[in-house]
This record gives C-alpha cells, sequence and structure tokens, in this order.
C-alpha cells in the first residue's frame, strides 16, 4: 500500500451512533407498532431523499398525505432529527484527536440532510474542528456510492486517491471508493481502526500487555 497522506470519514455509524429507534420508542410502546412504523412509515427509502437534498418539508406532506393518522411523529423527524444521531461512537473522538496531534490531515464525507447537518454540525463542533473539509451529500445532491461524489471530494479536498484512507461502515460504499483507488478501511469498531492506523504508520503503535 502507498504511503497515506491523509484520512476520510464518515460520519453516522462511524463517529457518531445513528439510530431512529431513539426518536419514537418513548411514543410508541408497542415493539411490532414501532417496528411497523419505523419500516412502513419512516423507512430507509423515504428517509434517503434527504440525504440526496430534497426539503424535509416536502418529503413530509407527501408522507402525512399517505400516512395522515401519522402526522405528528412524521413531523418529530425534522423537528428532532439530531437526538438520533448520538452518542459519539466510543474510542472515536480520542482516535480522531490523536490523528490530528500527529498532523494527519483529516476530511469527512458523509451522506446527511442539508438542513439537519447544519443544527448537528454546531452541536458538535468540538470534534468537527479537527477537520479541514466536510463533504455533505444534501448539500451536493449526491450521495454515496454513486463515484461521482467521491470524485468531488477528492477534487475538493486536493487529493490523490492512491495517497488517501476512507473510511466508512458499509461495504458498498467502501467498493465504490476502492473502484477509484482510494484505500479502504471498513469500520467495525474504534480498537480495530486504531490498530489498523498504527499499522499504517498514523498512529503509535499499540503497545503489547
Amino acid at each position: 500500500m502507498a504511503d497515506i497522506a491523509a484520512v476520510i470519514f464518515d460520519v453516522g455509524k462511524v463517529l457518531y451512533h445513528w439510530e431512529p429507534r431513539l426518536l419514537y420508542e418513548r411514543l410508541i410502546h408497542d415493539d411490532r407498532a414501532l417496528d411497523a412504523f419505523l419500516r412502513d412509515v419512516v423507512s430507509m427509502d423515504w428517509h434517503v431523499q434527504h440525504d440526496m437534498g430534497r426539503p424535509f418539508a416536502e418529503t413530509s406532506a407527501e408522507l402525512i398525505a399517505r400516512h395522515p393518522e401519522h402526522e405528528p411523529l412524521i413531523r418529530l423527524w425534522g423537528d428532532r432529527f439530531i437526538d438520533s444521531v448520538q452518542p459519539a461512537v466510543a474510542g472515536m473522538p480520542e482516535l480522531v484527536r490523536d490523528l490530528h496531534q500527529r498532523g494527519v490531515p483529516l476530511y469527512a464525507l458523509t451522506n446527511f440532510s442539508a438542513e439537519f447537518w447544519t443544527p448537528f454540525h454546531a452541536r458538535e463542533a468540538a470534534l468537527f474542528a479537527h477537520f479541514r473539509d466536510i463533504v455533505v451529500s444534501g448539500v451536493e445532491r449526491i450521495a454515496k456510492p454513486d463515484p461521482a461524489i467521491y470524485r468531488l471530494a477528492l477534487d475538493r479536498f486536493g487529493l490523490p486517491a492512491e495517497e488517501t484512507l476512507f473510511i466508512d461502515d458499509r461495504e458498498d460504499n467502501i467498493a465504490a471508493a476502492q473502484a477509484l483507488g482510494i484505500h479502504g478501511h471498513l469500520f467495525r469498531d474504534a480498537p480495530t481502526l486504531r490498530r489498523d492506523l498504527a499499522a499504517l504508520g498514523l498512529l503509535a503503535p499499540i503497545p503489547v500487555l
């Protein structure tokens, strides 16, 4: 592997846990009803529109028209979405800090609604201060794993693919990056990532006990 000069992180399920269930489990107490609501109403197929740049006002109006009985719960998605993105994944703030302190250029590439990103980024400003730039799919109206968003990120960040490591929790996103010559790490947990970054010389070696 060529020397890695920079690292690009995904955000959801890499830096922060993301679980829409957190928004609704206190309001829908029956587990089967909750599962059905998350599967059939505020589904991932519906939510991906936000990652592609559609405003919540449009997507929610369409969804309410199909499920008027759930209007208050659907509106909650827009009002409190960032509450579903927490807490930070164990060990990741420290890992980001350590990379930053070693002078490794850090960037992020995330599938995230433009309008939800703004308050979330403000809430987590301390961590994101370590990042030199961030590409947000909802702003660009292109989402992973479309190759176009990786090309856009490399161009904007000024990075050569062969010297860049991309970290994501989804195999299809990693495969799309690798197809463009970007090195990939399929994220599982912070200790595994720290070990692999140490092997690349980006972090201090982990002491053997």
